[in-house]
């Protein structure tokens, strides 16, 4: 598979599922805002954008592990990159809703990342099925009244339409591509931004103080509210919930379930490991991360979570970074000196 697909690949697979969870967690933070009137705007708007990697100006320290970052991966083929300056200290809900949901020159934005992942496809036709492609499209095409949506609607119909096309795009997939390289660089892609996105919505519950409420909000964020009653039971405990977002293996959202299917598909990729240990970096990174989780008990993660949360998004960018270094096409800049070309 040529470098030029595969990376347009692994990118329409990390901005799909960008897309979605940016609408989930937008639409359950905005959603406790309106109920919890002894909720302050400004102070969970801060912490929100901060947890997402939007920095603000005169922001109070707080002890999360995601303070003040930006997010810094490189956009794939768009050519794009996300974070940016610094704003206003001063924000509120409308303001995060145009930052993080609206911002169509942000691709960790809901429409950016849409939009980025179009252009991705659009640049790899010959490999995404004809159904993913007029999915995308037609996404991409609806983007302007889904603007409209929010100003008669409000925000909360253009998030549930843009999770309902992000699931019809993801089932597609699962239905129409073969299990070949060009799936597995989609999976692949999509499974590395779930553990970041799951890491920084869990980053929320430390900004929180650890309360059950967030614990409530961070469930419903994952979709997971109704899946974790049943299998807890109804029990609504840091514990569990820690443990069901972070260790579950049947919930496809968990951490761990996307550790070991960012895993299984470099393992695909790299059949052939040699005698001793694995063969890239990246099996080497994601392995490393897995472990770590799988051999920890729920009450020790809830003990360090701060730490375990920090090191997941390092593991999420280090894995990006061995993942283009293996497979995608590495250019140089060119630089012009007295006419010529270096």
């Amino acid at each position: 598979m040529l470098s030029r697909i595969a990376e347009s690949l692994y990118w329409i697979g990390r901005y799909v599922e960008r897309a979605e969870d940016t609408a989930r967690i937008l639409d359950v933070h905005l959603h406790r805002m309106l109920a919890d009137p002894w909720v302050d705007e400004q102070t969970a708007c801060r912490s929100l954008l901060g947890v997402m990697g939007v920095a603000t100006v005169d922001a109070p320290a707080t002890s999360g592990p995601t303070s003040g970052a930006t997010r810094t991966d490189v956009a794939g083929a768009s050519g794009a990159q996300a974070g940016g300056a610094p704003i206003e200290a001063q924000v509120s809900a409308a303001r995060v809703v145009g930052l993080l949901g609206l911002d169509e020159h942000n691709p960790s934005s809901v429409v950016g990342a849409l939009a980025a992942a179009r252009e991705n496809a659009r640049g790899a036709r010959e490999t995404v099925s004809s159904e993913m492609w007029e999915t995308l499209n037609a996404t991409w095409h609806g983007l302007p009244d889904a603007r409209r949506r929010v100003e008669q609607q409000g925000v909360h119909a253009f998030f549930r339409w843009v999770r309902e096309r992000c699931s019809v795009l993801a089932g597609l997939t699962d239905a129409t591509m073969s299990r070949d390289e060009g799936w597995l660089f989609l999976v692949l892609g999509r499974s590395v931004e779930r553990v970041d996105m799951t890491a920084r919505l869990l980053s929320t519950h430390v900004r929180a103080g650890g309360s059950i409420p967030s614990w409530l909000t961070l469930l419903r964020s994952c979709g997971a509210w109704e899946t974790y009653l049943r299998t807890y039971r109804g029990s609504l405990a840091d514990r569990h919930a820690a443990e069901f977002l972070l260790l579950d293996r049947l919930f496809p959202r968990s951490v761990f379930a996307a550790l070991s299917s960012a895993e299984a598909c470099l393992s695909e990729l790299e059949p052939d490991h040699g005698r001793a240990g694995v063969a890239t970096d990246a099996q080497r990174i994601v392995g490393r991360a897995r472990t770590n989780l799988e051999f920890r008990g729920a009450d020790e993660l809830m003990a360090d979570l701060g730490s375990v949360l920090a090191s997941l998004e390092r593991t999420c960018s280090q894995v990006n970074d061995a993942v283009s270094r293996r497979y995608f096409r590495q250019t140089s800049a060119v630089l012009w000196v007295s006419g010529a070309v270096a």
